[in-house]
């Protein structure tokens, strides 16, 4: 395939701030910190989040779960259906020199799931709970960078994952609006 001298700046650009941020990993308990990361935001975190909705907040709790598992259903959906569609190598297997400092879920980069995931279920779970944001915002960031810093994605797999993971929040929300839980 044959790539303009743009798209080619482009990814070379984009290769250098990936190992400048893997390197980062290096350090352990910076890749402590970031594998753990990576891993809540697999699911874990939601999870017990989604759970704690429940027990803390009854039937509205059941409500905003299941709102953060339908919204977490179709960005699975989507981000699947994207990453065959562009089949984008990851990070780790287009330079030898950036390592994976943990397993893969998947083959393919482009989106980050993990980011998009994040992105969406902290803006739903934030316009039912305003108060979680303090520790949503924060937590979904650590997400997106340890894609990154952990040799798994690109840094424009996670802004397209960010903005994808927007736009289905704001879907997600305008469809099925929320009232705010008083705190």
């Amino acid at each position: 395939m044959n790539r303009s001298p743009w798209h080619q700046r482009l990814a070379l650009g984009e290769s250098s701030w990936c190992l400048r941020a893997n390197r980062i990993c290096a350090r352990h308990p910076s890749r402590a910190y970031f594998s753990l990361v990576s891993w809540l935001g697999d699911g874990a975190f939601w999870y017990v989040l989604m759970a704690a909705m429940v027990v803390f907040d009854g039937w509205r709790g059941l409500a905003a779960s299941a709102h953060l598992a339908l919204t977490g259903a179709i960005a699975l959906a989507l981000y699947k259906l994207l990453k065959r569609w562009t089949r984008r190598p990851r990070p780790f297997a287009s330079d030898r020199r950036i390592r994976a400092w943990v397993a893969p879920l998947d083959e393919f980069s482009f989106p980050s799931g993990h980011t998009l995931h994040a992105v969406a279920f902290s803006l739903v779970a934030a316009a039912h709970y305003p108060v979680l944001a303090w520790l949503l915002a924060p937590f979904t960031v650590s997400v997106a960078a340890s894609r990154v810093v952990l040799g798994l994605h690109y840094p424009s797999d996670v802004l397209a994952a960010g903005a994808i993971g927007t736009a289905l929040a704001g879907v997600s929300l305008w469809l099925a609006p929320t009232v705010p839980a008083i705190a």
